[in-house]
């Protein structure tokens, strides 16, 4: 019996979402590094007088560890858990006298002590309750969560002294912020211009809408829709996640695209399925493993599987190792690296990451007569030193190997099949072939305010560059150099005004028609030449904050190359200059 392959991606992107359902989530902290939670509270009766020596266990909730932190509580009814691996628990409180209290669901995030409030009830609080009626009192909702933040030194916040009658001076409790349910956006612009897959320029409406199932599991949907009437296109994004975040847990993503290309062209169509999570091993260890199945094409179809590994390693508390071998393009590593980085006030925002993964496609391509994926392989062992509690510097030595180098360009219409073309302009998307190479990048990122962030990149690694040889094809007259490249970024929130400004430029040595550490650029969110992002908040006068969004590339349209080679006249535009503003709404 055949099955197809399609069928066989299916069951098997099944059997690991069920696995990876039931591994342990790790938590992802900033800079992406492994540590510790803590978990603290406080025991009470229904008057409010603390309970000393209640029985407190804490037992993990994750496949395979059934021994249960025993813990009891002091003169003040506090007791405190250190050291537990980031993960969902249940907490069971006994005492003579009282009702077993049982707490499930517990979440006990890295860097931070979770704190409780548990209540007992007396054995005869039953016979209260017939014996008067209940008081008006008002019910915590379950939704509310006190955390507190942990030094830099993974040192635990929450501390007291069985000889003191309070709590160590100092503490400061805040409310988990609110999580965001949806958000519209209405732009004019593409967001990758030269890939099919991608909106052109014409407007469009998006959306996103985190719907929660239970009290931790939640499923974000986004979709996209273009007016063009030529040309219509539209895609709808599913995530799901078991533990209600990006950072603690399993994550299964399925995107479908469609497009017409033409008002009698054919329909294009695309696939993708990604499943991602993590493992802690031990305290030093954290392996996030993940991967994705991509099938599209026009009247034929191109798929690929995309493995992607990342075992990080913490040396000592400010040096960490990291092994990576990923697929490029690789859209999961830029939204990893972007949620690592986000604060704790942005960190539950998921809506941004369902959007991206609308255009988390490789570029389709087209090589004798067949259509292929862009598609390449990278593999990276990088050292990591903390500077103080706002700084890291990175430094990193990758191979790359690209089977299907994407070069983007613009021609006449009289180029062969092999140069795919975009219906919206002239421009092309062309097969450039196979290129590897060994690269080194340094990398430093400093936070130099609450306002202003700096990061600073220098890589060496290969690009396509134009041979001597320019009377044959495009793909003969190409060749793989080393070429220096040097980016700076520069983020920014005006105070008064709360407007939000990202400003980079990279500088690449001599002419470089493919990308210089492309892998680099999507971990960092740092793209070739001048580049501008502006994002200002809205006066409130509907329901919901409302922004409005201006992003500019290759602003100077830096970097185009002029060939003329056997297959005619073109230009080469390995950064194209693009624009991309609207409106956005988050409610």
């Amino acid at each position: 019996m055949k099955y197809s392959p399609l069928l066989c991606v299916g069951i098997l992107f099944a059997t690991v979402t069920s696995v990876f359902c039931g591994v342990r989530p790790a938590s992802a902290q900033t800079n992406n590094k492994i540590a510790s939670g803590n978990l603290s509270g406080l025991v009470r009766d229904a008057s409010g007088t603390p309970q000393l020596g209640a029985t407190v266990e804490v037992l993990s909730e994750a496949a395979g560890i059934s021994s249960p932190h025993r813990l009891l509580t002091n003169t003040q009814g506090f007791f405190q858990g250190d050291k537990l691996a980031p993960g969902f628990y249940t907490v069971r409180v006994t005492l003579v006298g009282f009702l077993p209290t049982l707490d499930k669901h517990v979440l006990v995030s890295a860097n931070l002590t979770t704190l409780l409030r548990i209540q007992l009830e007396s054995m005869f609080a039953s016979l209260d309750q017939i014996r008067r009626p209940p008081a008006n009192a008002s019910v915590e909702p379950d939704d509310w969560k006190w955390a507190l933040r942990s030094a830099s030194g993974l040192r635990p916040v929450l501390q007291w002294d069985d000889d003191s009658s309070n709590v160590t001076s100092g503490i400061v409790l805040e409310n988990t912020v609110p999580r965001p349910r949806g958000r519209l956006e209405l732009m004019d612009g593409a967001r990758q211009p030269g890939s099919l897959s991608n909106i052109g320029t014409a407007p469009a409406t998006a959306f996103a809408y985190d719907q929660r199932i239970d009290k931790f599991n939640h499923i974000v949907f986004a979709g996209q829709v273009s007016y063009d009437d030529e040309s219509p296109s539209g895609g709808i994004a599913a995530i799901w996640l078991p533990n209600g975040s990006m950072q603690t847990g399993p994550a299964s993503t399925v995107v479908l695209r469609e497009a017409r290309v033409g008002s009698n062209g054919p329909t294009f169509r695309a696939v993708r399925l990604d499943q991602s999570g993590s493992v802690a091993i031990g305290d030093r260890l954290l392996l996030r493993v993940g991967g994705e199945y991509v099938f599209m094409g026009l009247t034929e179809s191109a798929w690929s599987v995309r493995p992607r590994m990342n075992l990080q390693t913490k040396v000592t508390p400010n040096w960490y190792v990291d092994i990576t071998y990923a697929t490029i393009p690789n859209a999961s590593a830029a939204n990893d690296a972007l949620a690592a980085d986000l604060t704790d006030t942005q960190a539950p925002n998921v809506l941004q990451t369902a959007l991206n993964q609308l255009d988390a496609f490789p570029t389709l391509l087209w090589r004798n007569g067949h259509p292929v994926l862009e598609n390449g392989q990278h593999a990276e062992l990088s050292v990591e030193r903390k500077l103080g509690t706002h700084g890291t510097l990175q430094v990193a030595g990758f191979h790359d190997s690209d089977r299907h180098t994407a070069v983007y360009g613009r021609g006449n219409d009289q180029l062969s099949s092999d140069y795919f073309q975009d219906f919206y302009s002239r421009g092309f998307a062309y097969d450039g072939g196979y290129s590897s190479d060994w690269g080194t990048r340094v990398a430093l990122r400093e936070r130099l305010s609450e306002d202003l962030e700096l990061t600073t990149i220098y890589a060496f690694s290969g690009a396509l560059v134009p041979a001597n040889e320019l009377e044959g094809a495009l793909r003969q007259a190409l060749r793989s150099s080393m070429r220096h490249a040097l980016a700076a970024k520069l983020t920014a929130t005006i105070p008064r005004s709360q407007t939000r400004v990202s400003a980079g430029y990279k500088w690449v040595n001599g002419a470089a028609l493919s990308r210089v550490d492309s892998y680099g650029e999507g971990v960092y969110q740092v793209s070739p030449y001048l580049n501008v992002g502006i994002r200002q908040p809205l006066p409130k006068f509907a329901l919901g904050r409302w922004e409005a969004i201006a992003e500019c590339d290759n602003l100077l349209a830096q970097g185009y190359y002029s060939m003329n080679t056997g297959d005619g006249l073109m230009v080469i535009t390995p950064a194209a200059r693009s624009f991309r503003g609207g409106l956005s709404l988050q409610f």
